[in-house]
């Protein structure tokens, strides 16, 4: 697999290589911030990938640090390929956080999902009608954004160089009718589909299994081709969502993911659901029961 050349996970990585550097050479934030004539929370967020750092920035950071060469050269080119733009950039207004710049990078991704359907796997329907619904302060021009970018990311499995995804989905996702009929019916057909590709492994995670190892919530684990660029759990919430990064933190989700997989149904019962419900969906039967009632 190609590296995906994302500003995001290169300001990430720069971020984590001049942290080594100052820490190999003794060197404390407060006197780089000193040395910069900055605030120290400035080198802090350029350390932690929060902030872009000039390329000036960069070449004196590792001056003091008594970096040159070669290994100068390769930072400095990290940090002019961090101030680039994405390809969502236009987009930024409606997006929050960096999630999708490091997706951009990502080499594999595990997910659960509780309420929806992952948004690399969305149609543009139910997209539509789940954005709408989510968020009902936005105006119609800030939701057909947010769809444009939601579809510009399935690009991520096209075939020349697919992510790897596996999802686990709650059968609470596959249940409710986003919407309305038809947009799930066409949602569940598209589910099917991508569960072909051999790129992407589809569970669902049915009622029946009771409780579980993922009641907590929904999060998604962002694995990275090169080793400079560890792991990262994405938590998600209605503000924005948490990255975790911490070894501790990223052992226990992946302990968490693979005992909710474990609970799943097997991949080839859970697409065998995922049809039968688009010929005969959930919601249609518990409307005719009710109607008896």
């Amino acid at each position: 697999m190609t590296e995906r050349r994302s500003p995001t996970i290169r300001r990430r990585r720069l971020g984590a290589e001049l942290r080594q550097r100052r820490e190999k050479a003794g060197v404390t934030i407060e006197a780089v911030a000193e040395l910069l004539e900055c605030s120290a929370s400035k080198v802090s967020r350029i350390e932690t990938g929060h902030t872009s750092a000039t390329v000036r920035d960069v070449r004196d950071m590792l001056g003091i640090y008594g970096v040159t060469g070669a290994e100068c050269d390769e930072l400095i080119q990290i940090a002019r390929e961090a101030r680039q733009k994405g390809w969502w950039h236009p987009y930024s207004p409606v997006l929050a956080g960096a999630y999708v710049g490091l997706e951009a990078a990502a080499a594999s991704i595990r997910a659960y999902e509780q309420q929806t359907v992952p948004g690399l796997l969305q149609t543009q329907e139910y997209a539509q009608a789940m954005i709408r619904s989510a968020r009902p302060d936005w105006v119609a021009e800030e939701v057909d954004q947010r769809v444009r970018v939601r579809l510009g990311r399935q690009s991520l499995l096209d075939p020349d160089d697919p992510i790897d995804l596996w999802v686990v989905l709650d059968e609470a996702v596959i249940s409710r009718p986003v919407g309305g009929d038809a947009v799930m019916r066409a949602q569940l057909e598209r589910l099917v589909e991508a569960a072909d590709l051999p790129n992407v492994t589809l569970q669902v995670l049915p009622f029946d299994a009771g409780a579980h190892a993922g009641m907590d919530g929904t999060f998604t684990i962002l694995g990275f081709p090169e080793p400079g660029d560890p792991d990262v759990v994405y938590a998600e919430n209605a503000t924005g969502g948490l990255f975790l990064e911490k070894r501790d933190e990223l052992q226990k989700y992946i302990f968490i993911f693979d005992h909710i997989r474990a609970a799943a149904l097997r991949p080839e019962e859970s697409v065998a659901l995922i049809s039968k419900l688009a010929e005969e969906p959930l919601w249609k039967w518990r409307q005719r029961g009710t109607a008896s009632t």
